[in-house]
């Protein structure tokens, strides 16, 4: 048994609050157990220079880590000493929510996910994917009128979640103390439809075989279709 008596293939206790500030078109509070982070998401009527004139929108998303986020205080990064490790996470975050909508269909229009860690105690990433696209959800539909339609932006929910080999054994959602013993680290970004976004993973001790990888893709699968459930309930199932 694990922490709080989880067993190996289940997840932490997921929390979404929804409109959790008030001045962003779209805002949630995410809670993977302890890790708690705050997504709220903006819209612009503009695009990056590179899309101007081609009738297309764009998502890009920010990540940032609070200084007592985490045990120890850590030091405030701005924007232009980000971290190899932030600057990582926050590309990845956008690439995962653009596959999830259709940006010709969104015009030209540009949506910031801005993902604040409040509070780390592992899956920071895998839990800002999550909630980042409920608030991607709830800002797309501030827009809707007889030229706008948001359910017709977004081609198919998303979600993510951690996978590691601790102990020899395969587990899912790592917490930190988890994740800081895995002989195996990977996260997993995959859509309702079963299909793959990203995967990431690395042998951290050792190696890991292909019948692990298989217990491991099988495992992401069940889980991200729990939190797939658990995202069309706070949406009320979108569209």
């Amino acid at each position: 048994m694990r922490k709080n008596g989880r067993k190996s293939d289940e997840l932490r206790e997921i929390n979404i609050i929804k409109n959790f500030v008030s001045h962003p078109e779209g805002s949630v509070l995410i809670e993977f157990g302890n890790t708690k982070v705050i997504c709220n998401a903006t819209i612009e009527d503009k695009v990056p220079n590179f899309l101007k004139g081609h009738h297309s929108g764009w998502i890009t998303a920010e990540y940032g880590m609070i200084p007592r986020s985490t045990n120890d205080r850590m030091r405030r990064e701005s924007k232009t000493r980000q971290s190899g490790r932030t600057m990582e996470i926050q590309r990845l975050i956008g690439r995962s929510l653009r596959s999830s909508v259709n940006l010709e269909k969104l015009g030209e229009r540009t949506v910031t996910i801005d993902c604040d860690v409040i509070q780390a105690d592992g899956g920071t990433r895998t839990a800002s994917i999550t909630g980042g696209f409920v608030a991607l959800c709830l800002a797309l539909r501030t827009q809707d009128n007889s030229d706008f339609c948001s359910s017709d932006i977004i081609q198919s929910y998303t979600g993510s979640v951690s996978i590691g080999k601790v102990d020899g054994k395969i587990l899912l959602d790592l917490d930190y103390d988890e994740d800081s013993n895995a002989e195996t680290d990977m996260n997993f970004i995959m859509n309702e439809n079963g299909e793959f976004i990203e995967i990431q993973g690395t042998a951290e001790k050792g190696s890991f075989s292909k019948k692990e990888l298989d217990s491991m893709l099988s495992l992401a699968s069940s889980g991200i279709k729990e939190i797939i459930k658990i995202q069309k309930e706070a949406l009320n199932n979108y569209g």
